[in-house]
């Protein structure tokens, strides 16, 4: 195969990598240099590829194998910093304590289904608690999770992949399978696939509230168990107290006297915003953060809280 050609074959399955290098590294700004790595890595050694039709399956071996190089080397590998909850209780969030963890924009896993060989990427899969929980497992372990579970490759082909044996890639697949049961809320399948209308009206409600700083009618929107998580500040409010008390401090401190503009986004095929402020005197607004939104029972159950600098990526601006 000539040059050109391997290019163009490749380049088709750019947006797929990019996502399996998401869930190794649980980073999307990780995810675009390690699917980069992973290209020019296959063109080096496309030589090796002595049948055409593997193409696909080669490129995911070598960014697996990419990915783990990533993650075994000092300048990559992180620290899981456990967390307590802002009242200094014993909860914990996942969530909370990767604090690289970053939001894949939906508009990009929808290029990724697009692709020669598309399979739906299913929401379980890319949402932010499953992300958040294998971030937590041995990196090999992880890799087998991700191969056999979620993109559902036969074993052999896993074990190859990863140069394992059999009887190895069982037991550390037995291993993540074990974390993930009792460390995924028991009823996470039942979370639902798609947002509906009821989620969907709520959200419109979110909105119309967050831009009004209307802190009591965005009480209304909670569950009285919400949560919410901040991975890069490594930070957590457990419950609807803890979460409204953080906003009105919010708003009586840094952000007092702000206009607030807030944005709908799509991320890890969960509904999002994006917050954005302009404080007294000035004429345009600024980014602030991005919350992506889980629901239970038609109220927010979870929000997670990002920083601003991947809106470029929503197809976004950071200024208005």
């Amino acid at each position: 195969m000539d040059g050109g050609g391997f290019s163009e074959l490749a380049e088709r399955h750019r947006h797929e990598l990019r996502v399996h290098c998401y869930r190794m590294t649980g980073s999307f700004t990780d995810a675009e240099d390690l699917v980069q790595e992973t290209m020019l890595r296959a063109w080096k050694h496309r030589a090796t590829l002595t049948d055409p039709s593997s193409l696909r399956a080669w490129l995911y071996r070598i960014a697996t194998n990419v990915c783990l190089d990533a993650l075994s080397t000092p300048s990559r590998s992180r620290e899981i910093v456990m967390t307590a909850d802002s009242t200094g209780g014993d909860a914990r969030s996942p969530l909370a304590e990767i604090t690289w963890l970053q939001p894949f924009p939906d508009r990009l896993l929808d290029e990724a289904e697009r692709g020669p060989e598309a399979v739906a990427i299913a929401r379980e899969t890319v949402e932010l608690a499953f992300l958040a929980v294998i971030q937590h497992l041995p990196a090999r372990q992880r890799a087998a999770l991700i191969l056999r579970d979620v993109l559902g490759w036969p074993a052999d082909q896993a074990a190859g992949a990863l140069e394992m044996s059999l009887p190895a890639l069982k037991s550390a697949l037995q291993r993540a399978r074990e974390t993930l049961r009792t460390t995924l809320p028991p009823d996470r399948h039942e979370w639902g696939s798609a947002a509906g209308e009821r989620e969907r009206e709520v959200l419109r409600r979110y909105i119309a509230a967050s831009q009004s700083a209307d802190v009591d009618e965005l009480a209304t929107l909670l569950r009285d168990d919400a949560r919410q998580a901040m991975p890069p500040a490594n930070l957590l409010f457990d419950g609807k107290e803890a979460i409204i008390t953080m906003w009105h401090e919010a708003l009586a401190g840094g952000h007092a006297g702000d206009e607030w503009r807030t944005v709908e986004i799509a991320a890890n095929r969960q509904l999002a915003v994006a917050n954005y402020t302009r404080g007294p005197g000035e004429t345009r607004f600024t980014a602030i953060n991005i919350d992506v939104l889980r629901f239970e029972g038609g109220l927010i159950a979870e929000i997670t809280t990002f920083g601003a600098d991947l809106l470029p990526a929503f197809g976004l601006e950071t200024i208005l």
